[in-house]
């Protein structure tokens, strides 16, 4: 068999180096994440709430790009917690505003080190993170077919 034909190593696999450093950064984040009671799905939507407030499930789903299925149970666990409010739209029943609770918006300020303390276990240069993370951008857009699309979404309000 020649080399040509040969399995390409682990180590040489993108997916792999991806795949492996996301494992780390959850396995970092989970220590951080357990002193404010929450899962990395359940801070992301915390996250989300924290920018703009009162939004439909469906904003919340196109930003995450989580379906409507998986962000349901992540919604009413956090609803339970006593972190957000569910409730339709009265301009639109169909659709489901999500509003930060008091205690979702206090929460805010207990998990603010959060994104310093990863940064800094990291241990890159904040001007490399910026740069890896509009790399990853890219890469994840093409592979969706969005290539040239901006993260950046109107806040609905």
């Amino acid at each position: 068999m020649s080399e040509d034909d040969a399995m390409p190593r682990l180590d040489q696999q993108l997916c792999f180096a991806i795949y492996s450093t996301m494992h780390a950064v959850n396995k970092t984040y989970a220590p951080l994440l357990e002193g404010v009671g929450l899962t990395y799905p359940q801070y992301l939507v915390m996250l989300v709430l924290w920018e703009a407030d009162d939004v439909t499930v469906k904003d919340i789903g196109e930003r995450l790009q989580l379906d409507s299925g998986t962000l349901t149970p992540l919604l009413k666990r956090l609803e339970a917690m006593g972190l957000l409010h569910r409730a339709r739209d009265p301009k639109d029943e169909r659709q489901v505003r999500i509003k930060l609770a008091e205690k979702g918006d206090a929460l805010r300020q207990k998990a603010k080190g959060i994104p310093g303390q990863i940064a800094r276990a990291m241990g890159r240069p904040a001007e490399d993170l910026k740069a890896l993370r509009k790399d990853l951008r890219k890469v994840r857009n093409a592979l969706l077919g969005k290539r040239g699309k901006s993260d950046a979404k109107p806040h609905a309000g």
